[in-house]
């Protein structure tokens, strides 16, 4: 059986432009939810979101494909950069055997707001001939592929807030079923705007908490809805001899992958939980997770009433007894909900927790929900614990669930 390890990571979020200062920042308890600089709040219901600081997309793009280049875009390729860079992988693979998975829930949302503005101002002679290639959501994992001459298995999954798992859960079967040997897997998302802001919050999905470091509470009583984050997170996985023949530095296995739908409502998870608590028992069986392991959970914990109370009757559906002895935190308390950007860097996150052993906190949670009883990590700093397996489970509107298992990998 083919074993696939990750061997790379990228990450652009709102509290760290790569990786080292994502994981350190969330680490050590650093918010990345403020009040939102890139436009006028005045006349909007929400004031607060997560966004990427200083991003400079000129150290992974030359200046002229800037206006070719969506936001969303500009930070999946700097994420990939970023894994392709720590993975070392390029030049070792077969173009043909090189992959790319990578989703965004959304797209080119300010390119298509732009040019449908342009349009009805001035007619089709003001819509840019670059608007299709830069708004549909399948273009950064095309621009990656061409960046790195990647011929192999190529998707851009579209699942809501599970796309970024989804992306790389698929990739890691097309690794292991034989199909590639080494795919860039992962999700990108810049979409805090004026009409997403609206739309999400005349759906009552938004917090219209004011205070940054109160509006984005997972598993507190108090919570009142979820607070818009952007950025991408990128995992090279490689199949585990491919890895080992030159030497990679390997973070975790990747060792089982989960994919199911509510198939209950649109924007609502099904209140019985079923489907997210099938995706994570077929996740731990592929997984070969034994009842000895210690085992973290990054929690897709959205802050919404009904996320947070179906995810904690999924985990205890799924793992039984055993769901109280697990450590869960939800590190959207510090980046926001990142939409089709926020299963990869929470996949990243999981990845991390088993190679350096911490465990980063739900900051701001102080009241936990007596509906949500698991054994939270909360406080505003990671805990230090050996952590056999990490899972990362996330949901998404049209009830996509998903759940991603890492292990500590072992030469064996």
């Amino acid at each position: 059986m083919r074993r696939v390890v990750v061997t790379g990571l990228g990450a652009i979020t709102p509290v760290g432009n790569n990786v080292k200062d994502t994981w350190d920042n969330m680490c050590a308890g650093v918010c990345g939810i403020d009040t939102i600089k890139k436009f006028n709040t005045e006349d909007l219901p929400v004031h607060i979101a997560g966004e990427v600081k200083d991003f400079d997309p000129l150290l992974y793009l030359e200046k002229k494909e800037l206006r070719k280049t969506d936001v969303y875009c500009q930070y999946a390729l700097g994420a990939a950069a970023q894994a392709m860079e720590d993975s070392k992988v390029a030049g070792t693979v077969d173009e043909k055997r090189f992959g790319v998975y990578v989703g965004a829930g959304i797209g080119g949302l300010y390119t298509f707001v732009e040019n449908t503005v342009n349009f009805y101002k001035g007619g089709t002679r003001k819509v840019s001939p670059h608007f299709i290639p830069k708004m549909i959501g399948n273009i950064a994992a095309g621009r990656i592929a061409i960046e790195y001459k990647a011929k192999g298995p190529s998707l851009a999954p579209v699942s809501a807030c599970a796309t970024g798992a989804n992306a790389v859960g698929e990739a890691f079967h097309a690794i292991k079923d034989g199909y590639a040997d080494v795919i860039i897997a992962g999700g990108a998302e810049a979409v805090i705007h004026p009409l997403t802001i609206s739309g999400f919050a005349n759906c009552k999905a938004l917090s219209t908490t004011d205070d940054p470091k109160k509006a984005s509470i997972p598993f507190d009583v108090d919570r009142n809805g979820f607070v818009m984050g952007e950025g991408a997170g990128m995992l090279v996985l490689e199949e585990l001899e491919h890895a080992k023949a030159r030497g990679a530095k390997i973070y975790a296995e990747f060792a089982g992958y989960g994919n199911t739908c509510d198939a209950y409502h649109v924007t609502a998870p099904d209140p019985e939980a079923d489907g997210l608590a099938n995706a994570i028992k077929i996740a731990f069986e592929e997984g070969n997770v034994s009842d000895s392991d210690s085992i973290y959970i990054n929690a897709h914990g959205t802050s919404t009433h009904m996320n947070d109370v179906t995810e904690t009757m999924a985990i205890k559906k799924a793992l039984g007894d055993r769901a109280k002895e697990i450590s869960v935190s939800s590190t959207k308390s510090m980046t926001g909900h990142m939409l089709g950007a926020t299963g990869a860097v929470e996949a990243m996150v999981a990845v991390l927790s088993v190679y350096d052993g911490k465990i980063p906190p739900t900051i701001g949670t102080k009241n936990v929900d007596p509906e949500c009883d698991l054994d939270y990590t909360l406080g505003d700093k990671a805990v230090e614990k050996t952590v056999d397996v990490a899972a990362s489970t996330n949901l998404g509107f049209g009830g996509h669930d998903t759940c991603l298992v890492f292990k500590a990998y072992k030469d064996e």
